[in-house]
């Protein structure tokens, strides 16, 4: 059996709650994985993005560079 959720860390640790079906296990593997976090940054960044001149200029151009073979269709 698989277990996956998202828990919240305090003072840099994690309590997992097993299930019942978990009772008898002897042994489990466990993977930390902060993905979620990174995530949640990455987001954060696309947000500022939007407002970013030097970025909005980058997609302009590429939008310029892609318009010109639209054009030639």
């Amino acid at each position: 059996m698989t277990l996956r959720n998202i828990y919240e860390v305090k003072n840099n640790q994690l309590i997992i709650n097993l299930p019942d079906s978990f009772r008898n296990k002897k042994k489990l593997l466990v993977t930390v994985d902060d993905s979620v976090d990174t995530k949640t940054q990455k987001l954060e960044l696309l947000k500022k993005a939007v407002n970013d001149s030097l970025f909005l200029d980058d997609i302009k151009s590429v939008n310029d560079d892609f318009q010109s073979i639209e054009d030639c269709e």
